[in-house]
């Protein structure tokens, strides 16, 4: 058999694992390896660039690190309070409910910086209020998955210094750039959420009041701390984002210890609303023991430990198709389309197409050192060209048949995957539309940039 016998051979032997369930891990680690021996790259080559990911990647202590932080921001009861506030301005809305649930993803993936972690807190968190609230269960869940999309969108994200990693960009530019194209995605799922609702009477409205946004707004103040140290940081560059992960992760821990034995004084809990015990609430969170915090930390390099190895194989996966010459087949292809804007449409078409099979990891991974320096051959800004590219990797996130928000969605409410797409797609037409603007608009991703 010729070698290209062997590797379509091997192609279809994993594609058929990943049908039957098996990890992305597992079967991009079988194709890289099963390829590496048809075409003679050594094993060795294979251990030595999984070992040197580990030992250069400085700038990807980051990401562990914002996985905690998330964590400790959701344990510690800041993210209830950020879904309080949103609620609290939008309740008097149509869909006022679903709104704020998707507020609150932004407001949280401002701290976090994961989509899976967004989608989770949230959803377990708002997806019973909604139901009771009189929304319709596959609805409330969708919800939840869509707002998850901006995890990776809205700074601090995780795939973002991925990407800038990878490509040896400023990671702190590209968390500034994604800024306006991440309230824009909020903002238009938002305006998806309130026509459906509106359709559907959907939502129980609630009397707008400038107390009780004020009130919610106190008791949120950490939340906001947070997210401000973060962006004030790294947009001062007062730290790098590794150090801003760093501090966050202290903020974290402090906050929630400190609040524990607050909350025992007071007489609040996590259950204790703003309207309660008005200054007991405004001034601590629920908190946690600091016996507590091993656990937390043990979830999160749970996260890390799937994350990290992925990112690896990945690496080995993108050196055996340079091997193999993909980067020259798919160059070709784009440099045929013959400038600017055919270049760009194409690369995000690619990009939505494995979006639908690839989680956005293996697919920022393979994909961006191969079709980021075509778009930079024609003029397209490679700050501008990181969002285009990472805003089509979130909407694989809903997208069918991967879509791993709405795996997560439907393991957090218990609602059937195949009972989300309905409402899913709706969410979907909305970001495609914001996908399309920023790619035609690249001040939207660039005028926050320092000069």
């Amino acid at each position: 058999m010729t070698d290209g016998s062997w590797i379509t051979l091997i192609s279809l032997a994993v594609t058929v694992l990943f049908m039957l369930g098996t990890p992305v891990l597992l079967v991009i680690f079988y194709w890289s390896v099963g390829c590496s021996l048809v075409i003679g790259l050594t094993l060795d080559n294979a251990g030595n660039e999984l070992l040197n990911v580990f030992k250069d990647g400085f700038a990807l202590l980051a990401m562990p690190l914002f996985i905690l932080t998330g964590d400790l921001i959701n344990k510690s009861g800041i993210a209830k309070r950020l879904s309080d506030f949103a609620y609290a301005c939008l309740g008097w809305l149509r869909g006022g409910l679903a709104m704020a649930a998707i507020g609150a993803c932004g407001l949280f993936a401002a701290i976090s910086g994961s989509n899976s972690a967004t989608t989770a807190t949230i959803g377990s968190m708002l997806h019973p209020e909604m139901t009771k609230g009189g929304y319709d269960e596959r609805f409330s869940a969708a919800t939840a998955a869509a707002g998850g999309t901006v995890g990776i969108i809205i700074p601090p994200s995780i795939i973002f210094i991925v990407y800038g990693f990878l490509m040896n960009l400023p990671i702190s530019d590209l968390f500034i750039a994604g800024i306006i194209p991440g309230s824009l995605m909020v903002l238009a799922m938002m305006a998806m959420c309130f026509v459906v609702s509106t359709v559907n009477k959907w939502g129980f409205l609630i009397k707008l009041s400038p107390f009780r946004v004020f009130k919610t707004a106190v008791g949120a103040w950490l939340g906001f701390f947070a997210i401000g140290l973060v962006l004030w940081g790294i947009y001062t560059g007062k730290f790098s984002p590794t150090e801003a992960a760093g501090v966050t992760v202290g903020f974290g821990i402090i906050v929630g210890v400190i609040s524990y034995p607050l909350n025992k004084l007071m007489g609040t809990d996590q259950n204790t609303a703003v309207d309660e015990k008005p200054f007991a609430a405004m001034v601590v969170v629920e908190g946690f023991r600091l016996r507590d915090v091993p656990n937390v930390v043990m979830r999160s390099a749970q996260i890390a430990g799937i994350l990290t190895p992925l990112i690896a194989v990945s690496i080995v996966m993108q050196q055996v198709l340079g091997a193999l010459g993909a980067s020259e087949v798919i160059g070709d292809l784009l440099r045929s389309m013959g400038g600017y804007f055919p270049v760009l449409f194409t690369s995000m078409a690619i990009v939505f197409v494995a979006g639908m099979i690839l989680e956005s990891l293996p697919v920022t991974i393979i994909l961006a050192p191969i079709l980021a320096p075509i778009a930079a051959s024609v003029g397209i800004d490679p700050i501008h060209f990181s969002v285009v590219f990472l805003v089509g990797a979130s909407i694989g996130f809903i997208t069918p048949p991967y879509g791993l928000n709405l795996y997560v969605a439907s393991g957090v409410t218990g609602v059937p995957y195949f009972r989300l797409l309905r409402y899913s797609t709706m969410y979907l037409a909305s970001l495609i539309a914001v996908w399309v603007l920023v790619a035609l608009t690249p001040n939207l991703a660039l005028m926050l940039l320092p000069n």
